[in-house]
């Protein structure tokens, strides 16, 4: 399945059934009189969050949504049928905002979350509606209401515990595989990762979070360098970010301020999450060179530092023990 987190898209709810002008005609009533029916509403656009959806790839090939229109009345008093609600299906974590990408609509975080954004057009009033003591033959009727129209923008950003950050290369792909089910690709070479990831991590029976794993930062991203920061909207509901630093690369604070300076320059408060520092790659280093890169890197960042191996597994499960320990402390 592709990925994709971002869509323009067309609604229109529907416009309201036309009330009509009817008079009763029945061989034994001596007087007749007005019964033309009221017409019916019109449909509705309603967003439905989904669970089971992780991406917008269905709005690249369905791109404009339109309600019905409610039926029109009729004689005998009989009102028109109200049009039938369009819903449309969207992942959890899931932004609508207007045309302009700026004002934001709606935030549908929450699976089973409904909104409705637009609302079908009230149907016309019939002659019915119009007679009284004094106008006992009304001929006026009322056409429907017309329903609402507009462009918005779908942004999607996914829903984890915890996000995994760092420069391309870096081991974020091996270690969501290490620690997930999930099978992400893995490559000796920058940017393996084009897209988002998510992986279930289970400690024991009862406990499991979501991680998240993006595509590497590099100097500059927030300009449009790489793959830009665009997809670092998708660790913004993190309650903990993992930034994890080659080891084997060399100038291992360089490359921690390198994605620092990147989170900040995205800014949405990324750079004032909490952040677990993790040295990746020990196996390709010796005790020596590792001892000397993590002790550099605590030094530089003032918290300690984990070190892992994500192939041979060491350090691994008392990592997502700690991730887990900080995400139960920001949630609470």
């Amino acid at each position: 399945m592709k990925f994709l987190d971002q869509a323009k898209i067309y609604l229109r709810s529907g416009d309201g059934g036309d009330g009509v002008v009817a008079f009763r005609r029945e061989k034994y009533i001596e007087f007749g009189g007005p019964d033309g029916g009221n017409g019916g509403r019109g449909g509705d656009i309603v967003f439905v969050a989904v669970a089971n959806l992780n991406t917008l790839i269905d709005f690249r090939y369905t791109q404009h949504f339109r309600a019905r229109k409610g039926g029109n009345g009729a004689g005998a008093d009989r009102t028109g049928a109200n049009a039938p609600a369009v819903e449309i299906a969207v992942p959890v974590g899931t932004q609508i905002f207007d045309e302009d990408r700026e004002t934001l609509l709606a935030d549908l975080d929450q699976p089973g979350q409904r909104l409705v954004l637009l609302r079908g057009g009230d149907g016309g009033f019939g002659n019915a509606h119009y007679k009284s003591s004094t106008n006992r033959a009304p001929r006026r009727a009322d056409k429907g209401f017309a329903g609402e129209e507009r462009w918005v923008w779908l942004r999607l950003k996914l829903i984890a515990d915890a996000g995994l950050v760092g420069l391309p290369n870096a081991g974020k792909s091996t270690f969501l595989a290490a620690a997930s089910a999930a099978r992400p690709k893995i490559a000796d070479y920058p940017f393996t990762t084009l897209t988002p990831g998510l992986g279930m991590v289970r400690l024991g029976a009862t406990e499991e979070f979501v991680l998240a794993d993006i595509p590497g930062l590099i100097e500059g991203a927030h300009a449009g360098a790489g793959l830009g920061d665009r997809f670092l909207g998708h660790v913004e509901r993190c309650a903990v970010l993992v930034h994890l630093i080659d080891g084997a690369a060399g100038d291992v604070v360089r490359a921690w301020r390198t994605v620092r300076g990147e989170l900040a320059a995205y800014g949405a408060g990324l750079a004032e999450k909490p952040e677990i520092v993790v040295l990746t790659k020990a196996d390709a280093m010796s005790a020596r060179e590792a001892a000397a890169r993590r002790a550099a890197l605590a030094r530089a960042t003032g918290a300690p530092v984990a070190l892992i191996s994500a192939v041979s597994g060491a350090g691994v499960a008392a990592l997502l023990r700690t991730i887990k320990d900080h995400i139960d402390e920001a949630r609470r």
